[in-house]
């Protein structure tokens, strides 16, 4: 264990206090008292509830007490030396005594005492600094994991007399969906799919991506899109399509093959209400990974800092989710910079821009943008992104075939309904206007009492001014920028 023979190291070294910033406290006592051992020291644990505890020379040895300065002014006094692990130390850092009193036994050259502070967040005070070095745990590696799935299947067994019923593809997507969890988090929820019915199942594997999210995410400024489009839900985008399928099996192989790096992100770029929100949606459903989407509204904060902050832990979560598609959708609202927002756009686009090029993670990012000319040059400069494309107004057989999906999804049978007629009559629609005729449709048959038929379907188009005749200067100049600099995505 490398984690091991690294803290032997500091250890080694003479450094007094070591500062592990981590919520997986069982491996925290599980890791030091190995090395309690291999140093010959006695292993004490202390939190608020539980006090000072541990056992020297054979024998056990627990202080109720449960503040901290009065617990280290008994370590202070302590005649040898031993290895403390404190926990939640975090709230006991702004103590001046406290701080004084881990001086004092930290320059202690008598007796060679190792002090472990322990908390999820640490703010070493500077006069510390100088006696401790931080540390970090590694999450467990996929090997750590499958070893983890055979104990707990292991002790399942034991228990109930029987073996746990695995393929070994559903394995192998467990352990990819456990990445990036602590070995305590992961464990328990193992546990949980296995404790139920002995069987570890492909259904199994949605409830522990939503609940491995539910652990990470704790500021709501990314959300877990649980209901993704299919890609056969989505009318046209024939070359989007079959750029995606051709990129699908490097992404999600372990291995990518020489010389194929795996893809980072598409730019798609068109009319609104054309498609390009399912769009995105349609690739975490069709390569059948988890799709978290990035709310640029709840991403801004009034305070300094704490904008670019959240916006660093929703792609620190996003790359421990991984494999998964990241989705920001209207992405110009949040990078425009255009007037003076006092700064936070800027920054904001430098956090996102130096994620972009420096992560190593897959994490296949859908940015979806309506007004080209509010997006900084540098977003899309040529390697941001690995393609920019365009989704214009559907074609006709495109707009035939959205109305036979937003029909037949409503329990109506496309097959009475005159599917040529429409398509060639709703000309200029985009795919969310086709839906919005096809529902008001829906409501003006079920008021008269009468199954839906094409002549209800044409009166909504007929009474409908599309988008883009109401604003047809606009998308036709969208259009033309876009005929030169980006990929048709039909």
């Amino acid at each position: 264990m490398r984690e091991l023979k690294d803290l032997e190291l500091i250890i080694d070294s003479g450094i007094p206090l070591i500062c592990v910033e981590t919520d997986d406290e069982p491996r925290v006592e599980a890791v030091f008292k190995r090395i309690s051992t291999r140093f010959d020291k006695p292993l004490y644990t202390w939190s608020v509830a539980t006090g000072l505890q541990g056992r020297s020379s054979g024998s056990d040895m627990r202080m109720r007490e449960t503040e901290l300065h009065k617990v280290l002014t008994h370590i202070r006094q302590m005649k040898f030396s031993g290895l403390y692990v404190l926990f939640d130390v975090h709230s006991h850092l702004e103590e001046p005594l406290t701080i004084r009193l881990l001086r004092e036994i930290s320059q202690n050259q008598d007796v060679a005492n190792t002090i472990v502070l322990v908390a999820p967040e640490l703010d070493v005070p500077q006069e510390l600094k100088a006696n401790s070095a931080s540390f970090e745990f590694s999450l467990p590696s996929e090997e750590e994991l499958e070893v983890m799935i055979g104990e707990v299947s292991r002790e399942w067994g034991l228990k109930n007399k029987k073996s746990v019923q695995a393929k070994r593809e559903v394995i192998d997507a467990l352990i990819r969906n456990l990445r990036g969890l602590t070995t305590t988090d992961a464990r328990r929820l193992v546990t949980n799919a296995i404790y139920d019915d002995g069987v570890l199942a492909e259904e199994d594997l949605a409830e522990i991506t939503k609940a491995k999210y539910k652990l990470l995410d704790t500021d709501g400024v990314l959300s877990f899109e649980m209901d993704t489009a299919r890609f056969n839900d989505v009318a046209g985008l024939r070359k989007l399509k079959a750029w995606l399928d051709r990129r699908k099996k490097v992404f999600l192989a372990t291995d990518a093959p020489k010389g194929l790096d795996p893809s980072k992100g598409i730019l798609l770029l068109g009319v609104q209400g054309g498609g390009k929100s399912l769009a995105a949606k349609s690739v975490a459903g069709s390569w059948g990974i988890p799709l978290l989407r990035l709310d640029f509204g709840t991403l801004y904060n009034k305070y300094y800092g704490e904008t670019e902050r959240n916006l660093r832990q929703s792609l620190k979560t996003a790359d421990v989710m991984s494999p998964c598609v990241l989705w920001i959708d209207e992405i110009e609202k949040g990078l425009s910079t255009e007037g003076d927002d006092g700064g936070p756009s800027k920054r904001i686009l430098g956090t996102l821009l130096t994620w972009m090029a420096e992560r190593e993670s897959k994490v296949f990012m859908v940015a979806t943008a309506n007004d080209i000319e509010a997006l900084p040059p540098e977003l899309l400069r040529k390697g941001r992104f690995d393609e920019i494309f365009f989704v214009d107004l559907p074609s006709e057989d495109v707009r035939r075939e959205i109305f036979r999906i937003h029909i037949d999804k409503r329990d109506q049978d496309s097959s009475t309904v005159d599917l040529d007629a429409l398509a060639a009559e709703s000309e200029l629609f985009s795919g969310a206007e086709i839906e919005q005729a096809v529902v008001s449709a829906l409501y003006s048959s079920h008021a008269v009492d009468e199954t839906l038929s094409t002549e209800h379907i044409s009166n909504e188009i007929s009474v409908t001014k599309p988008l883009a005749v109401l604003m047809s200067e606009k998308i036709e100049y969208l259009r033309e920028w876009a005929s030169e600099r980006t990929v048709p995505a039909d």
